[in-house]
């Protein structure tokens, strides 16, 4: 049998709701203070709040209180600090005294909307309750002026209010309220007013700092989602060029055999040489319909990608012995050391050589021949596919001397990951097309 140990509570940004005062203990007033300090921020939280759903109400508040609080002072108060020898209020008319209030309280109700404004009616109507001895309310309402001035107005005039609260404080000190001390008084004045500044920028500061912090989440979140959509068109754009370059030439070969095949049968009178001719044109057809899906492609949800290994140069046989099958001769050569090349660059060299003996087969159509060349040279790749265009008689169907076909602009993309450069074109020293690229050699590590 185990005794039960006591597990020390853990401890808590604040004390459980619904229990009474913690009894006195040593140290209790440090332990107070996080309490709070919990409870003074929700408080300025829940007061935020409230300002942002009913900013009306904390206006009136404002005006209210400093209201009652002048208007309880001038009746009630009895003044015994640096003040005390100021003559008594109680033989102010009560109509003066309230018109006082009101023509010096409402204009706070604008505090926000217009807080320059507010501070000069203030700081011009303020020269009568001092001239009153009504000092706590003139003190109250221009204070207020100049902390809202700090926390709302534009900050250049925030000095020259300050100056013109300064002077105004002095001159009611030493002018409009007699005391015997007047050093003592007007350092009561500054010190609030100087609070008041104080708490204004630093509500200001916080502010800004927090929209500060909010416009960055915002922009944390728009970059987050540009980069994903980027990497979703990329990876989108990476597909589609890799179905055109192995549907589209698949395609191509299957369309080549099977027009090389109807003629064949033709020749002979077999009755299969009709259902060839319909191969080969719904071959055609489904390329056409291929190149109009990969142009959509970049709209289209995520695809599932081949999980079968990447070809490289070792490919290329059987890619040309399907190529020569399809009705193109094909001769191929190769300098230097291949195999000591990247997986990246065999793929690319791979992929544009089966690009371009595509287009040899969709332009030229069989009985063409083509030279296929690989070299390594240093740091350089050489990649050289010529043809000899279509037989003597039939017009050519290569795409645009300016290289613009769709299978070209995949070869370009290709080489240009390697640093290399694509010239594609008719060939200047004879009949037939030309596709030479260059690319950086990257070695097998």
């Amino acid at each position: 049998m185990t005794t039960p140990t006591h597990r020390p509570p853990e401890p808590t940004d604040h004390p459980p709701v619904g229990l009474g005062p913690r009894p006195a203990s040593p140290g209790v007033e440090t332990s107070e203070v996080p309490a709070f300090m919990g409870w003074l921020l929700r408080t300025l939280r829940r007061l935020r709040w409230v300002d942002r759903r009913y900013p009306w109400l904390l206006d009136s508040l404002v005006v209210t209180g400093t209201a009652t609080a002048g208007l309880l002072h001038a009746l009630l108060g009895h003044d015994t600090g640096p003040f005390a020898t100021t003559r008594a209020r109680a033989d102010l008319s009560p109509v003066l005294l309230v018109a006082v209030t009101v023509a010096l309280v409402v204009p706070l109700w604008w505090r926000r909307r217009a807080p320059e404004a507010v501070f000069t009616v203030v700081a011009v109507v303020a020269v009568l309750p001092w001239a009153l001895h009504l000092w706590l309310l003139a003190a109250l309402c221009l204070l207020s002026a100049l902390h809202n001035l700090a926390l709302h107005g534009p900050l250049r005039r925030l000095g020259w209010a300050a100056a013109v609260t300064l002077a105004e404080m002095c001159a009611a000190v030493f002018f409009l309220l007699p005391s015997q001390q007047p050093a003592l008084g007007l350092l009561l004045l500054v010190s609030q007013g100087i609070a008041a500044v104080a708490l204004g920028l630093a509500l200001r500061t916080q502010r800004v700092y927090r929209a500060a912090q909010e416009d960055r989440v915002r922009r944390l979140e728009v970059e987050r989602e540009q980069r994903e959509r980027l990497t979703a068109a990329a990876e989108r754009q990476r597909v589609a060029r890799e179905m055109h370059d192995i549907v589209g030439h698949n395609l191509s070969v299957m369309v080549g055999l099977a027009d090389g095949a109807a003629v064949l049968a033709a020749s002979e009178g077999e009755e299969s040489a009709e259902a060839l001719r319909l191969i080969g044109d719904t071959g055609r057809q489904a390329m056409s319909e291929l190149r109009r899906v990969l142009g959509v492609l970049g709209n289209a949800p995520d695809a599932t990608t081949s999980l079968s290994p990447q070809p490289t140069l070792t490919d290329l046989d059987r890619l040309l012995t399907r190529v020569r099958a399809a009705g193109v001769g094909v001769a191929y050569r190769t300098e230097g050391d291949l195999a000591a090349l990247s997986g990246g660059v065999q793929l690319t060299v791979y992929r544009i050589v089966q690009e371009a003996l595509t287009n040899t087969l969709k332009h030229a159509g069989t009985g063409a021949r083509a030279e296929v060349s690989v070299g390594v040279d240093e740091d350089v790749i050489r990649v050289r596919i010529t043809d000899t265009g279509p037989p003597r008689g039939t017009p050519s169907r290569h795409p645009g001397g300016d290289g613009s076909g769709h299978g070209l602009v995949g070869i370009r993309q290709r080489a240009a990951m390697y640093g290399g450069t694509v010239t594609a074109g008719p060939r200047a020293d004879r009949f037939g097309w030309i596709v030479d690229v260059t690319l950086e050699a990257v070695q097998e590590a």
